[in-house]
């Protein structure tokens, strides 16, 4: 494989839109952190069973859980705004790029079903394992307004890399090692949402065994620790496969080795999580590296997908081709 990404047409962004994609992800990544600031310190509940008010109120009680639930809650609301305005100048800023619309399409369905689950889990008692899915929800969100920024930047500079060509045994591994990542995600929601943290008390071993008994809180704990060490491999073999079409797809390459340094900063900073008691810090930079690490395997798996052909749009004040015809045969 030796042939060069297909050379594009610089495409500048929009100046708002530019600022409102930035300012999307940055908001959207917040969101993220906040939801993990509402369940490392038992704020969930800090506002009853009542949304989108707080006890039934505008504003919340000066309690330090109704502040910080409701606090998530506003930082969600804007970011939701912010998503939304961003899909429709997109929208009609990239009409002929079918990518760009799907994935802000997406991206507003995906805050809508998040908010929806952040409702649900208020107003109804939710099993833990249902808990578990909004912080997957939400990273899905999170990526899906990461990627049309990404590639409006790429429009800008002229080169996507799509064009060019990749095996299909890396296409596999990166759609591999994004969907594995997803499950180690779930299982430490899981985790946060069963209280299971500290169920083993040192790291890397397990209250003093490589193997301990695995049941309860125990076993979830060290199910999660398995399934960490899993996805180190997995991105691990996904980078060297990357590193051998490093000529032709410098994109993956370099996506690769970010993604590498960022699971082995997850595994470190879990064990960081455990060794300091759970310590808020702790919590929020384990946060931090996973969203960061799910937006680069987002990232990744958008660059192996084809690079559309732009569709056609209408000048405006055009007259469609089918009516033209229809005109010329009645007359």
């Amino acid at each position: 494989m030796h042939s060069a990404a297909r050379a594009q047409a610089a495409r500048p962004i929009p100046k708002g839109l530019k600022g409102l994609s930035v300012a999307s992800v940055i908001s959207m990544f917040i969101v993220q952190l906040m939801g993990t600031l509402v369940t490392k310190t038992g704020s969930a509940e800090g506002c009853g069973a009542s949304w989108p008010l707080c006890d039934g109120q505008w504003l919340p009680a000066p309690t330090m859980e109704s502040l910080i639930e409701y606090s998530h809650r506003l930082v969600s609301g804007v970011a939701g705004i912010l998503v939304v305005a961003m899909a429709v100048l997109a929208w009609r800023a990239y009409r002929d790029r079918r990518d760009i619309r799907m994935l802000v399409a997406g991206a507003v369905l995906f805050i809508v079903i998040q908010s929806a689950l952040g409702a649900a889990a208020v107003l109804w008692p939710q099993p833990k394992a249902v808990l578990a899915l909004h912080f997957g929800i939400s990273l899905i969100a999170f990526v899906l307004v990461v990627l049309p920024t990404a590639v409006m930047f790429q429009l800008e500079k002229g080169q996507t890399f799509r064009s060019a060509p990749v095996s299909d045994r890396l296409r596999r591994w990166i759609w591999a090692a994004a969907i594995y990542t997803y499950g180690v995600v779930y299982s430490g929601a899981y985790v946060r949402h069963t209280n299971s943290h500290i169920a083993c008390l040192d790291w890397p071993l397990c209250n003093g065994a490589l193997i301990p008994e695995l049941s309860g809180a125990v076993g979830i704990q060290f199910a999660h620790r398995l399934a960490a060490a899993g996805a180190l491999v997995v991105i691990a073999a996904m980078g060297h496969i990357a590193k051998k079409e490093r000529e032709v797809r410098p994109d993956l390459f370099w996506g690769g080795v970010a993604s590498l340094a960022l699971i082995i900063g997850q595994v470190l900073s879990g064990g960081w999580v455990i060794l300091s008691r759970l310590t808020l810090t702790a919590m929020m930079v384990h946060s931090a590296i996973i969203t960061a690490l799910f937006g680069v395997l987002g990232y990744l798996c958008l660059q192996v997908t084809r690079e559309p052909q732009p569709e056609a749009v209408p000048a405006p004040g055009a007259t469609p081709e089918g009516a033209l015809g229809a005109s010329s045969s009645g007359s």
